[in-house]
């Protein structure tokens, strides 16, 4: 923000609002992930008390389980999101900490290469995780844990039989508080984060070694999963597979949690920052053509914030309601003009009376007046919109075939795109809504009951009526019902007596005849009101943002902006960086003038500049008498010619650097053609 050059006064606000909204957004969706993990941790962690306990105890489960030397094991399958494994995994280790043992390791595959790699790996994290406020002002503990110890499972279990007689001894020469974090004797919980890559040896080795010593060490392992539970199997030989006691816990998917971090970020009126279509449709894409990340998703949504703070002027306004009208009035002229120039709020003067525009366009006060108003109305759209975007949801999802998407986040997205009531999926959703039976309908009626009697807009109060009134009139015709279908019974049964086959072509010939003439039932014109009701509401409320005024300081629409910055194009910006190092680094030195080359640009600008000009093979002699001649083109003829050589020496070394990380970028490969040449890679122009 502020290195940015505009004469924008309000920079400083800009960031600290922006600043505040973040932190805001972060903490939501902080607490969204925790309660979404949170049944699977609980899992978890009755699964660990249970092998805790089982061994502690000596029942005979436990003991049954030590003869056939089972180690407790849960196969964790967190899905293909392996970015989102990491957030995962630190939240795992922290609720088992707080609530089981302090003896966890994480493991990771690539720290894991061989068994001696992976025992040294797991012994360091014990001994590292064994350390409290009380254990770091101990001597004894320090002294002990500088001592070089030798990787092995005896030394593993000499080292926690040692813990474990000490936090004894600590506890009993203490109180012991029934508020205590962990037993007396916890588990060692060893995490495998990415499974599948494993070398199997490396994991065949380790179960067989440590099942041989399940009756000293209380072990319980946690297979992270990424793809399915059958690669249990696939890695490991059943021999291997069978120490194990295998419990399986799935966590929730990627995209379930992608619906719930949209639905309390965005379909809320908590926060004021919105996203555009377009800019939404970029992220969801990226989502599920890419990653599955969630954590991705939030990175993405964090940098359209800074993005619209930093690049629209009128942000400063994108706040909390009470705050934004205290903003409005401290408004300079400038910024009046800045709104007076946005395409929403020209499309509202001139919609207005030719009075109304002159004080519009020339009165600062009257301005501000209309957008207090405005910001208003654009705060209560926003509550309107989510409850009738929630109601509809209710029917669409419904339907066989989902024309408008199964998902909320799909209906969101083709309202915010156009008028949704005029798109050929929202005309095959009112004819499957007209069909629809009688329970269907009843409990969608309470479910949009419930949604308006939540909701915060305050426009809602005839609704609600007029949805219990469909309620009570279909509680009505519960009886008329019943009377019917006793009608009904009775022609067949007439229709059963007739044995005749003339006579019964002739009555059946007269029932369809009758059913093409007869109205609509009670049921069907009722049907057909509360579809209608629905409607209306539909297009009163769901109007797109972008054509409401003033829509511009609340949403981020610049889709393009967006997708540059997370759509990777590394060649591009390899060479935007290589052949222009001013359009990075921000120095005017740098600044070249009709496509020379500047002396004072990186050596290897100053190699890819020059290695541009030459064909397929390039004569390393030749490419550094050309380097040499462009740094040298600031000294003058008159340089000191005593320390030539030592300035030619350190030119070459320059160059040398220069061409081996061309080299390295893959611009350039050696030739075997000839010695003293390389060979240019890339060709064309980006």
């Amino acid at each position: 923000f502020r290195e940015r050059n505009d004469d924008s006064e309000d920079t400083e606000l800009r960031f600290v609002t922006c600043q505040s909204l973040w932190n805001q957004i972060k903490s939501e969706t902080e607490q969204v992930q925790e309660d979404l993990n949170k049944q699977l941790f609980d899992n978890l962690v009755s699964f660990l008390r249970r092998s805790h306990s089982e061994f502690q105890e000596k029942t005979t489960k436990w003991t049954c389980q030590v003869k056939s030397r089972e180690i407790p094991t849960a196969a964790l399958v967190l899905g293909v999101n392996v970015t989102d494994h990491d957030l995962t995994f630190r939240s795992l280790s922290e609720v088992l900490q707080d609530n089981i043992t302090p003896y966890i390791a994480l493991l990771e595959a690539k720290d894991c290469p061989g068994i001696k790699n992976l025992m040294q790996k797991l012994m360091g994290k014990l001994m590292n995780c064994y350390t409290d406020v009380n254990s770091l002002e101990d001597e004894d503990y320090v002294q002990v844990s500088q001592n070089r110890i030798r990787c092995s499972m005896t030394s593993l279990i000499n080292w926690y039989e040692n813990v474990t007689k000490k936090a004894d001894s600590e506890t009993s020469s203490k109180k012991r508080t029934s508020s205590s974090r962990h037993w007396q004797s916890p588990p060692v919980v060893v995490i495998f984060k990415d499974m599948e890559s494993f070398n199997t040896k490396v994991l065949q080795d380790f179960i067989v070694i440590s099942s041989q010593h399940i009756r000293e060490l209380p072990l319980v392992l946690i297979f992270g999963i990424a793809t399915s539970p059958m690669i249990i199997h696939s890695l490991l030989p059943h021999s291997v597979s069978s120490l194990l006691c295998i419990e399986l816990f799935q966590s929730l998917s990627s995209k379930e949690h992608l619906s719930t971090i949209i639905d309390k970020l965005l379909l809320t009126a908590q926060f004021p920052f919105k996203l555009g279509e377009k800019v939404l449709q970029v992220l969801i894409n990226i989502f599920l053509y890419h990653d599955f990340s969630v954590q991705n998703f939030i990175k993405g949504f964090q940098l359209c914030v800074v993005e619209h703070f930093y690049s629209q002027p009128l942000s400063v306004l994108c706040c909390q309601l009470v705050d934004a009208k205290k903003r409005v009035n401290s408004l300079s002229h400038d910024q009046c003009e800045n709104i007076r120039r946005l395409p929403s709020f020209r499309r509202y003067v001139e919609s207005e009376a030719s009075e109304k525009q002159i004080a519009l366009l020339t009165a600062d006060n009257f301005l501000k007046e209309i957008i207090h108003k405005l910001l208003e109305d654009l705060h209560v759209y926003h509550e309107n919109y989510v409850s009738v975007l929630r109601c509809l949801h209710v029917f669409t999802s419904s339907l066989p075939k989902y024309p408008l998407g199964k998902q909320i986040r799909e209906l969101h997205c083709a309202c915010l795109e156009n008028r949704v009531w005029e798109t050929e999926e929202y005309e095959s959703c009112l004819q499957l809504a007209r069909m629809l039976n009688k329970s269907d309908l009843v409990t969608m009626l309470q479910q949009c009951v419930e949604i308006f009697v939540s909701s915060s807009g305050k426009e809602f109060g005839k609704t609600i009526e007029k949805l219990k009134e469909f309620l009570t009139q279909f509680q009505k015709l519960e009886a008329e019902a019943f009377q019917e279908q006793d009608v009904s019974v009775s022609s067949q049964k007439e229709l059963q007596k007739k044995t005749d086959l003339y006579r019964l072509q002739k009555t059946l010939l007269e029932l369809k005849e009758s059913r093409r003439s007869k109205k609509l039932t009670k049921f069907e014109m009722l049907r057909f009101e509360v579809v209608d009701y629905i409607d209306s509401l539909v297009r009163s409320y769901l109007v797109p943002a972008d054509h409401k005024t003033l829509h511009e300081i609340a949403y981020f629409n610049t889709a393009s902006v967006l997708r540059g910055h997370l759509n990777a194009a590394p060649r591009i910006a390899l060479h935007t960086a290589l052949n222009n190092p001013y359009s990075y680094l921000k120095n005017q030195a740098l600044k070249s003038n009709g496509g020379g080359i500047s002396n004072k640009a990186p050596d290897i600008c100053v190699v890819y500049k020059l290695h541009l000009e030459c064909g397929r093979l390039i004569n390393l002699v030749d490419w550094l008498e050309a380097f040499s001649t462009v740094v040298n083109a600031a000294e003058g003829p008159d340089a000191d010619a005593a320390s030539s050589d030592q300035v030619d020496d350190i030119i070459h070394a320059r160059f040398i650097r220069a061409v081996s990380e061309l080299e390295l970028l893959g611009f350039i490969k050696p030739s075997k053609q000839k010695t003293d040449h390389v060979a240019r890679l890339t060709w064309g122009g980006c």
